[in-house]
């Protein structure tokens, strides 16, 4: 336990540290500039992902150094690729078929190496869902904190129930999130989202049986559901899915007065009861309260978040 708490302490030093040192050149090559769809109004730069990156990566590539190759730790180098795609996007907006292709080989990378039998019949299934949890999770990165702490909690619960390895992960989280929390003085970017989603896709395809990689995916119905929901109205919308828009549930309620801040505890706040769920009650029990939190969701979107229909008038895609 004491070895696990300094690894997180270093861990959160470094991320702080890195991005201290970062802050500055990305104020002068990455600032996002507020537009119709930001919520935020002033600009702040982004790319602040690369701090836990940084810091994951290293520390996966110490861990092969001293105790040798695992499949978990390969994971965390194979999705730096993708990082650095994300980089690229951030600062020069590559097209969205450059993304694809690399999201689907960081994909089909995670599968060949998952311990999870798949039958052959359901590995376009889980090519596709792999895919989709990356774009959720750069889509739900939208409000100060949001993802990251949603994650810190997603990354800590991997690190007790499938490997040791996202410890590491779970404290550059923590020493980025004070940066990142509200009000926000960096955004992580693509460089960050698309990271944090290819490893939380590869954590599942990781854990020890089917029920509890399903268990683990609970854990995030919290963005995950948001996400998922959202794509399907705008699909129904006739809207163009990967369009910017101000539709989430989350991006709403920001609308309806709620503060970064708010929004993101109640996110976060789900985010462990979901997790302390699966830890002390097991999978069967947390698909029941993730049941109970997408009705929350349906009665917070019906009564506090400002109407979807009404949220999209002026929209056009």
């Amino acid at each position: 336990m004491l070895l696990v708490l300094l690894v997180i302490a270093a861990s959160a030093v470094a991320s702080w540290l890195t991005l201290a040192a970062l802050i500055h050149q990305l104020r002068h090559r990455l600032l996002d500039q507020p537009n119709s769809r930001s919520s935020h109004t002033m600009p702040i730069p982004r790319g602040g992902g690369l701090s836990f990156v940084t810091v994951s990566s290293a520390a996966a590539i110490v861990s092969i150094a001293s105790v040798g190759f695992t499949n978990v730790v390969f994971l965390t180098l194979l999705v730096v690729p993708l990082s650095l795609v994300g980089l690229l996007d951030d600062r020069h907006s590559l097209p969205a078929w450059t993304r694809f292709v690399v999201q689907l080989a960081t994909a089909t990378g995670m599968m060949l190496f998952s311990p999870l039998p798949v039958p052959l019949w359901a590995m376009l299934l889980l090519l596709i869902s792999v895919v989709a949890v990356i774009n959720f999770i750069n889509f739900m990165d939208g409000l100060d904190g949001l993802v990251a702490g949603c994650m810190v909690v997603v990354f800590a619960i991997s690190a007790v129930l499938v490997s040791p390895a996202f410890w590491p992960l779970t404290g550059a989280l923590l020493g980025y999130l004070p940066w990142n929390w509200s009000p926000a003085k960096v955004f992580m970017g693509d460089v960050g989202s698309t990271y944090l989603g290819a490893l939380f896709a590869g954590a599942v395809m990781h854990a020890p049986t089917w029920p509890h990689a399903l268990g683990l995916l609970l854990v995030a119905t919290p963005l995950l559901g948001d996400a998922c929901i959202c794509v399907v109205r705008r699909l129904v919308a006739g809207q163009r899915v990967f369009q910017p828009h101000r539709l989430h549930v989350y991006q709403r309620l920001h609308q309806a007065g709620w503060s970064h801040a708010r929004v993101s505890a109640l996110y976060v706040t789900a985010t462990i009861l979901l997790a302390f769920t699966l830890l002390f009650a097991g999978w069967i029990w947390v698909s029941a309260l993730a049941s109970v939190v997408l009705l929350c969701g349906f009665w917070i979107d019906r009564t506090i978040a400002i109407p979807f229909a009404l949220s999209s008038t002026g929209f056009k895609g």
